[in-house]
């Protein structure tokens, strides 16, 4: 048999990557953000913070979140019809209108 190359991050090269204009330091301010239970947010990568970091072929997806576990929350995706828990850091979150 053969053995799978790279891991998780592999072939993200231009999915987690920033714009010129937002190299530098991060927000604190969306680092530590609070978001109260089904509140609707969009899955959006923060490079520079690995913690929490969901898989890159959920990126872009909404979601709502259901519940906080530690520092992070339990966010509710559907993924080709089926409903998938993942757990994010706040940094990788966008709240949505």
């Amino acid at each position: 048999m053969t053995t799978r190359f790279g891991g998780s991050r592999s072939r993200t090269r231009k999915t987690f990557r920033k714009n010129p204009k937002e190299h530098g330091k991060i927000s604190l301010t969306r680092y530590f953000q609070q978001i109260p239970e089904g509140q609707r947010v969009l899955l959006k990568v923060e490079p520079a913070v690995q913690k929490g970091m969901y898989h890159a072929r959920f990126h872009g997806y909404p979601g709502v979140i259901k519940g906080k576990q530690g520092s992070c929350y339990i966010v509710q995706i559907s993924d080709q019809g089926k409903a998938k828990n993942l757990i994010v850091h706040p940094v990788h979150l966008k709240r949505m209108a």
